[in-house]
């Protein structure tokens, strides 16, 4: 009984010295498939969805073992953009700051091409710099299939001893008069992701259809990766 004692104690002591409880580093797609409004559609959503309640209560429910975070834009192999480096969040104040860093920020030219396992290998790079947070997670939004540099599957090989968990946001069509086509093209970038991208045994996608679509969308995956941090995960 006092050996079980001790070994609970010894690990509420470590959480409670740990300096970072979970790493999250979010990749947004600025390729050629993404236009000027649906840009402006992802940092706004972005920028609201960081600001919604449910999600502040989550991010500063521990503030001194805190979230941090970092924001990036990727598209061809070689060209990412970080938007936000490394930044803990401690109170609202901070949340709203970086909600006006991104409303304010205007887009920069960018190659055509959709590099998703360049972007991949970027996300991972960012997250080697906190490797004393409980969990690190690499979040990447797309509209697209990867078509330049190294496959998505590759990566995700070499990546699978990283201890890494790699989330997918995949938006589909963003017509509404593509009718049923938007849930099939959804579908498949979905089944894309699922296979080739997300990484980690708690690895999910979350899907917009459409970017009008997706301030709700990433306010529903920040809400289950923010819940699923407990304890035995942070022990491990």
């Amino acid at each position: 009984m006092m050996r079980l004692l001790a070994t609970i104690l010894s690990i509420v002591a470590g959480s409670v010295t740990a300096e970072c409880r979970q790493a999250l580093a979010l990749g947004l797609d600025v390729s050629g498939s993404v236009d000027s409004s649906e840009y402006r559609l992802q940092l706004d959503g972005l920028a609201a969805a960081l600001q919604r309640p449910e999600v502040v209560q989550l991010i500063l429910s521990d503030t001194s073992n805190p979230v941090r975070l970092a924001i990036f834009e990727w598209s061809e192999p070689g060209h990412q953009r970080l938007l936000l480096n490394w930044t803990s969040l401690r109170s609202a104040n901070d949340l709203k700051q970086i909600a006006s860093l991104l409303n304010s920020t205007k887009r920069s030219a960018a190659p055509q091409g959709t590099a998703v396992g360049p972007a991949m290998l970027f996300g991972a790079k960012l997250l080697s710099q906190q490797s004393n947070c409980w969990k690190r997670t690499l979040d990447l939004s797309g509209d697209g299939k990867h078509n330049l540099g190294a496959h998505p599957r590759e990566v995700k090989y070499t990546l699978q001893s990283s201890g890494l968990t790699i989330n997918g946001l995949v938006i589909g069509a963003d017509d509404p008069s593509h009718g049923d086509k938007r849930y099939v093209q959804a579908g498949e970038l979905s089944a894309y992701y699922k296979a080739w991208v997300i990484l980690g045994p708690d690895a999910f996608v979350e899907v917009a259809l459409g970017f009008e679509a997706y301030e709700d969308a990433m306010t529903r995956k920040l809400i289950r990766e923010l819940q699923g941090l407990n304890l035995s995960q942070a022990i491990q």
